[in-house]
């Protein structure tokens, strides 16, 4: 993947107009890493730790932990480096490894949110054969697709932006290396490659969504069917969890690659959103609407606090 271009390493300038700015923006930032990283473990902690959570829908939950832990890691640790006062430079190797990691875990969670709208289709829509359609097997295969698919994303994407040489300036105006500004340092035209990224970008996360626009479909169908209002309020209960991460995951990459005339600033912010905030939240958007992991995770804590004081 390496081409024959001058550049050795990049200088990442950060945030757009952030400028004096710096310790407050590390403060903020740091105090998000660290809280993403305990309530993603903790959640982890909490279905591994208790066999009432060994279900599909707990192992995708668990997945997903995963990736929100690895993927505010592919640019927070950097970023908080060079606002703690340190070098901006990043090497090309280092940039290649943060485009293809960023783009791997972000496709990666999209199939993973299209594979958990089907798994709460099956749940809801099919209740009898759940167990049956949703095995070990097919948890295990759909699991390994969404990383195997999420991989070729990543390798494709990653190969298009730097198979273009690279010869100067060497100054990214952006806080991580990611397609949109690597392709401006090009010293070459890119117009062709930046239709076929912008294609390739918004045609995963749109099949993605009419997935599971789909499965929601069916699934609010056959709400409505139900005569029952605790029936209805339980099924509502347990999607309505998964569809605030939906949006909250989706909606930022509409607004960051799908837009006609790219704004710096706001990529930037609505970017910090989805690496940092966003991964914070989930466990929260997760834990506080569902009693099962909510009791597993006081049981865990209480565990904890007894080893502890022993």
């Amino acid at each position: 993947m390496r081409n024959t271009s001058e550049v050795t390493e990049f200088i990442l300038l950060g945030i757009p107009h952030t400028e004096d700015l710096e310790t407050m923006l590390f403060v903020l930032f740091l105090s998000f890493y660290i809280f993403t990283l305990i309530g993603n473990l903790l959640i982890l902690l909490a279905i591994v730790s208790s066999t009432r959570l060994h279900t599909p829908m707990y192992f995708f939950l668990c997945k997903l932990s995963v990736c929100d832990i690895f993927f505010p890691s592919v640019s927070s640790p950097k970023m908080l480096f060079y606002l703690a006062g340190n070098s901006r430079a990043i090497s090309y190797s280092g940039c290649v490894s943060q485009l293809f990691f960023y783009h791997f875990l972000g496709c990666t969670e999209c199939f993973l949110y299209t594979v958990m709208a089907y798994d709460r289709f099956v749940a809801i829509c099919y209740p009898l054969r759940y167990t049956i359609i949703m095995s070990h097997r097919v948890c295990a295969i759909l699991a390994m697709g969404t990383s195997f698919f999420g991989c070729i994303q990543a390798i494709f994407l990653t190969t298009l932006t730097f198979q273009l040489p690279y010869c100067g300036p060497s100054e990214v105006d952006y806080y991580f290396c990611d397609i949109p500004v690597m392709l401006k340092l090009a010293c070459a035209d890119t117009s062709a490659l930046e239709m076929v990224g912008f294609i390739s970008v918004g045609l995963m996360p749109l099949s993605c969504f009419l997935l599971i626009l789909t499965s929601y479909s069916c699934i609010v169908y056959f709400i409505l069917q139900i005569r029952s209002t605790e029936g209805q309020r339980r099924a509502f209960s347990t999607c309505s969890a998964h569809l605030t991460a939906i949006l909250l995951s989706f909606m930022p990459v509409v607004l960051i690659y799908l837009q006609p005339t790219p704004n710096p600033w706001l990529n930037a912010t609505v970017q910090v959103l989805n690496n940092l905030v966003t991964p914070m939240l989930n466990p929260l958007i997760y834990s506080l609407r569902n009693k099962e992991v909510k009791y597993s995770l006081r049981k865990v804590l209480e565990e904890m606090a007894l080893i502890h004081e022993k």
